[in-house]
């Protein structure tokens, strides 16, 4: 099981930032993941792995001006 964000979601072996992300509505207005403290930038999501138990927080994409 691993925590995304104030709810759990069920963990798989092999599991990555994209595979995850695939299950968040409007997924694509997450630039950056933070996976255990360690920040994960979009073209890191399909190569970066999530471990069981991990704790996941979706950052979203800010535009100022």
């Amino acid at each position: 099981m691993i925590r995304l964000d104030d709810r759990e979601i069920p963990w798989r072996s092999g599991m990555t930032v994209a595979d995850l992300l695939e299950s968040v509505e409007k997924a694509e207005r997450y630039a950056v993941v933070r996976v255990n403290g360690h920040y994960v930038s979009r073209p890191h999501f399909a190569a970066t792995r999530i471990p069981d138990e991990a704790e996941i927080r979706l950052i979203p994409m800010i535009a100022g001006g």
